[in-house]
């Protein structure tokens, strides 16, 4: 059994001290108050850089353990530009490939990703959409015959409000299923902002489709919430549920991976 795997502008301040007679004072203050808008518009950059850092109860993605129960330490750093385009880097503590091949040593996923994102309006309404690829990445070590778990998938989004649908595709095989080239996930979500507390309720479902492997197609869904706590910190409670098939989604241990479950995670944004 192969273990199934399923994301500035600076405002100088500036002291000046300088001895003017009152008459200099009156003319250079409305010089001054007209000038500095340009002055801090110019300073305002199309590029800008965060970094995040995660630590969850456990990985789940997809709606499948990545972690096998365990806590999970995450983090990543993304570069956006002003026109919409964006790459990013993204990483997580994982032990399913352990868990489903004594013989693999890959303890860590490291995604790459880059695509467009911005809103056009249609109809008079204004949608999000967004387009990229994704790169997941196992470095590690795998047997002689050991179905290489990398997997590269396109995908394209769009919404509208709290809503987004997003459908991706695997270009390769997908997480170690053999022959499974053009696999593709689809997945509906909303975010929609609660007007209490900072909270914003999260609901997603999602179908994954496993080609030439019928059993290992399931859907997976969730329910949560997400607290803003300020300065950089939120927290993140959900319930994640599967339909998957146990025969496909038993890991050696014996543990069924699709298993509901409560999940919670806090995240700081640099």
């Amino acid at each position: 059994m192969t273990a199934f795997r399923l994301g500035a502008s600076r405002a100088r301040a500036v002291s000046l001290a300088v001895s003017l007679s009152g008459a200099a004072l009156l003319l250079a203050a409305p010089a001054f108050a007209q000038n500095a808008p340009d002055a801090a518009a110019a300073e305002v950059s199309p590029h800008v850089f965060t970094a995040n850092v995660t630590l969850a109860s456990e990985y789940r993605y997809r709606g499948l353990m990545q972690t096998n129960r365990r806590p999970a330490i995450q983090g990543g750093f993304d570069y956006t530009h002003s026109s919409g385009f964006y790459l990013g880097n993204w990483n997580s503590s994982i032990s399913w490939l352990g868990d489903s091949n004594p013989q693999v040593s890959a303890p860590i996923e490291m995604d790459l990703y880059g695509g467009f994102k911005n809103t056009v309006t249609l109809g008079g309404l204004e949608w999000n959409y967004d387009v990229g690829v994704l790169q997941y990445y196992y470095p590690g070590d795998y047997p002689n015959g050991f179905t290489r778990p990398y997997t590269t998938e396109v995908y394209v989004g769009a919404g509208y409000g709290p809503v987004f649908f997003k459908y991706s595709q695997a270009l390769t095989n997908l997480f170690g299923f053999a022959d499974s080239k053009y696999s593709y996930y689809a997945d509906l979500s909303a975010n929609v902002p609660l007007n209490f507390w900072d909270l914003t309720l999260n609901a997603h479902v999602g179908y994954q489709n496993v080609k030439h492997v019928n059993s290992a197609s399931y859907t997976d869904w969730k329910l949560g919430l997400t607290k803003d706590l300020g300065k950089g910190f939120a927290l993140a409670v959900a319930y994640i549920d599967t339909n998957a098939h146990k025969s496909v989604y038993t890991n050696v241990p014996g543990r069924y991976i699709g298993k509901a479950t409560a999940w919670a995670s806090i995240t700081k944004t640099f």
